[in-house]
């Protein structure tokens, strides 16, 4: 009876794997249920908003600060540019190449490549001491002071280069719209948080002095994400993010000479459209 039963048990465990096994033939995993050890890159663009700002300038001869400075970015709007190799970098842009570790989370590496334009002919305020033997010399206590060209023009446009690191987590949201076959349409959620450093190309003109406009690690920034991603057919697929973050930018050169000197820090929000592809590796 025992010797019958032991057969009886290794012959069911035989007949479960092997209908199991025709089962998995028949039903095959879709493509997409499972995320682990898949590469993504993606490409967009992205419009800009950010917080007011003060910046501190100090160099031979003056050492001040502007008040509450407000900017923009500069948009380029819909155009070829974006898919111009010689001209990339013009737009408002945002690369990213990243690896699923689990199902579900995935690290990458990015550049965001947004600008930062102060508004020109602003009324600001001012606290410090410029002693140029110009026209601006004085002592100032929070004094109102309008931003001419002929005092200051200053940007980061080419860009406010955002090089960061980020980890994120992904979650498939098909069935609450009833998406059966996520192999043709897929919807998913995405978060995540990242950190990294600001590479900036600042261009600015302070009281009259030749501009510095070279590339220079110039501070760091941390950033938090949500957004949509809407895969295609498996392996392509259209990305929506908002992403804000905080950008401290304590080393910014702003002209030829070394002793010449800017910082500042400000928040920031971006609204992302980008388009990418999927594939297992």
């Amino acid at each position: 009876m025992k010797n019958l039963f032991l057969f009886s048990l290794l012959t069911y465990c035989a007949l479960t794997q092997t209908i199991s096994a025709q089962d998995q033939q028949a039903n095959p995993s879709k493509y997409t249920a499972h995320n682990k050890g898949k590469m993504y890159i993606f490409w967009g663009g992205n419009r800009e908003s950010y917080s007011k700002s003060d910046i501190h300038f100090r160099g031979e001869n003056y050492n001040f600060t502007l008040h509450d400075i407000t900017a923009n970015d500069k948009p380029k709007g819909w155009h070829v540019d974006y898919f111009n190799p010689a001209r990339m970098t013009i737009p408002q842009t945002n690369l990213r190449i990243g690896y699923f570790i689990s199902d579900n989370y995935n690290i990458s590496i990015g550049i965001d490549h947004m600008k930062y334009v102060m508004n020109q002919n602003q009324v600001a305020t001012i606290s410090g001491n410029i002693n140029e033997g110009g026209q601006f010399d004085g002592t100032y206590n929070n004094d109102p002071i309008v931003l001419t060209e002929d005092f200051l023009t200053f940007e980061h446009t080419d860009g406010l280069n955002y090089i960061n690191t980020e980890i994120c987590r992904v979650d498939d949201i098909s069935k609450i719209f009833k998406l059966n076959n996520t192999d043709i349409f897929q919807i998913n959620l995405t978060e995540g948080i990242g950190a990294g450093f600001l590479y900036p190309k600042t261009n600015a003109t302070v009281m009259g002095r030749q501009r510095y406009d070279e590339f220079h690690i110039s501070g760091y920034g941390l950033s938090a994400k949500i957004g949509l991603n809407f895969t295609f057919f498996k392996h392509f697929f259209l990305q929506t993010e908002f992403k804000g973050g905080y950008i401290d930018m304590n080393d910014i050169r702003v002209t030829h000479n070394p002793i010449d000197r800017a910082s500042q820090h400000f928040f920031f929000l971006q609204r992302i459209v980008t388009i990418g592809g999927i594939f297992k590796v």
